[in-house]
């Protein structure tokens, strides 16, 4: 991806990046602005990188069977945004425009179904390994294009809008690096 400036088109998508299309998307409810920004973390199987296994799970695409994690996922239909692997390197599966399934059962301030009014990226990792400086890097970039496009309010973990039911990005996400590079406003944080 290297360090170029990135923005996002017309059509919700960024230019610039790779772009798989995951099926497991629908459109945005009628009138829903994009207002909120979820960070999340995945790897699988958990704690393994690499191999293709998330872009087979957010394309609808049979996962080998090569870990009994991985069976537990079959039939699934989840997708992100984003995808920032370990490199830095950004994949976009749904257009900005529409709907991604990623944040689930969830809420943020008082309203419910975060993925009505949400972008959702995963970054390549699970909650207790660090995150390389590629992929802060690339979120910051990814950022400030969504910031451009969007009118977000917000930028939460998934822990934050799915309390108690899921814990990424984790402990090992450094929230203060991520807002220096993204030139975030701490508005937008808390």
């Amino acid at each position: 991806m290297g360090q170029a400036t990135l923005a996002v088109g017309g059509n919700g998508c960024l230019q610039g990046v790779r772009r798989l299309a995951s099926p497991h998307h629908d459109r945005r409810p009628e009138g829903a602005a994009v207002e909120l920004l979820v960070i999340h973390n995945i790897s699988l199987p958990p704690g393994r990188y690499g191999g293709g296994a998330i872009e087979r799970l957010f394309l609808g695409e049979p996962l080998a069977a090569s870990s009994p994690f991985l069976e537990l996922l079959a039939g699934l239909r989840v997708s992100a945004h984003f995808v920032i692997d370990r490199t830095g390197s950004v994949t976009q599966f749904v257009s900005c425009d529409d709907r991604a399934w990623h944040a689930g059962i969830s809420s943020f301030g008082g309203r419910d179904n975060c993925n009505d009014y949400s972008i959702g990226v995963e970054l390549e990792g699970c909650d207790f390994t660090t995150f390389e400086p590629a992929q802060y890097a690339a979120l910051a970039r990814l950022t400030r294009a969504l910031l451009e496009a969007y009118p977000l309010q917000a930028v939460r973990g998934h822990s934050d809008i799915a309390a108690g039911r899921k814990t990424d990005p984790g402990p090992c996400f450094d929230w203060r690096r991520y807002a220096r590079l993204a030139t975030l406003p701490e508005a937008l944080l808390r």
